[in-house]
């Protein structure tokens, strides 16, 4: 394993995710990570050579439908169960403050 994950570390990741955690759950946090890293490198021992990347992940290219203009709801029906409304827009609260 090319570095193995501390306690030290997992403070710093916390800190940068703006997380805190208890000492056990620092220690289980780091149990896991190091647990992920013996798994990647588990997946870095195999050989690849042969293998041609992957760049999608499968054969279909550019499957897309046309663009069609319609009409899917029209505006009444898109206010008709508003709680507040005028002829054209819906209505709400007002939620900027001003300090």
């Amino acid at each position: 394993m090319a570095q193995k994950i501390d306690l030290k570390t997992v403070d710093e990741i916390a800190h940068l995710a703006r997380l805190e955690f208890n000492a056990e759950a620092k220690n289980e946090i780091a149990n896991d990570m190091n647990r992920m890293l013996a798994w990647v490198d588990k997946l870095n021992e195999l050989d690849t050579n042969k293998v041609d990347p992957l760049i999608y992940m499968n054969n279909d290219i550019n499957v897309m439908r046309e663009d069609e203009v319609k009409v899917t709801l029209t505006q009444a029906e898109a206010l008709k169960n508003a709680p507040k409304k005028d002829s054209d827009y819906f209505k709400v609260p007002k939620v900027i403050e001003q300090h």
